[in-house]
């Protein structure tokens, strides 16, 4: 909604673009300042453009203007850690109750560029290059995302990055959960080095839940709970009962 009041949000015509979207957010974390930490998960579909205005640091600037100090950032976490990594692993992470009325900026790749041949740079390294520089500039704090690893894989998924150097700037992983559950995939790992793991559409695993079991709904993600997902995902939008579920982690 184009709202400009909380009561605004529940009318009007949707589907605006991402500074509404932002707007919105912030007014309703307004509206509910025990609420969150949000995850506000952004697919760029077909990834950064800095020659059009749409590069990291003008994405950085518009979250700035939109959510202020709401967002979490990267470098909130690193602390004096050596990088995100390190400090995911130290377990520098403010408790969930310190995050109340924050947000979580989580960057994927398009699926556009992901099915692009000639797209060379996807979206989770060039932010992650972005974060490499601004750490090194000692300007960090000017960033407002964390850059996911996107899509499941055993053992530590951040090999698939030639440069090692950027390895460490990735603490966030999102993946689907199907993939993650039944693949042979040790999600323990993540919670053992407090990496937060998305598992997205949690409906899908065996056997399939629909919108209208809320029981089923609720067991299943009680049930990636305790396989270690810090965030489940799901196509259940009518079962606000569910979705506000919060249970602990392994």
């Amino acid at each position: 909604m184009a709202a400009t009041s909380a009561a605004q949000l529940y009318t009007g015509t949707r589907n605006r673009n991402l500074e509404h979207c932002l707007d919105d957010i912030r007014l309703w974390l307004g509206a509910h300042p025990d609420a969150g930490p949000l995850v506000l998960k952004l697919e760029l579909k077909t990834g950064f453009s800095g020659r059009t205005g749409q590069g990291p640091a003008q994405l950085d600037a518009v979250l700035a203007a939109r959510l202020g100090d709401r967002v979490f950032r990267p470098a909130d976490l690193l602390g004096g850690h050596a990088g995100l990594d390190a400090a995911a692993r130290a377990d520098a992470w403010p408790s969930r109750a310190q995050l109340a009325g924050k947000v979580i900026v989580e960057l994927i790749p398009g699926t556009v560029e992901e099915g692009n041949p000639t797209d060379t740079l996807w979206t989770d390294v060039e932010y992650a290059r972005h974060l490499a520089g601004l750490a090194a500039a000692g300007t960090l704090g000017t960033a407002r995302a964390f850059p996911a690893v996107h899509r499941a894989q055993a053992g530590d998924p951040r090999t698939r990055y030639a440069d090692a150097g950027l390895r460490q700037w990735f603490v966030l992983f999102d993946g689907d959960a199907t993939a993650y559950v039944t693949g042979g995939i040790d999600t323990a790992w993540y919670d053992a080095n407090h990496y937060l793991l998305v598992m997205t559409d949690a409906q899908n695993v065996p056997p399939a839940v629909g919108a209208g079991d809320a029981g089923a709904a609720a067991a299943r993600v009680a049930d990636l709970a305790r396989k270690h997902a810090s965030i489940a995902s799901a196509d259940w939008a009518t079962l606000p009962t569910v979705l506000d579920d919060v249970l602990p982690r392994g």
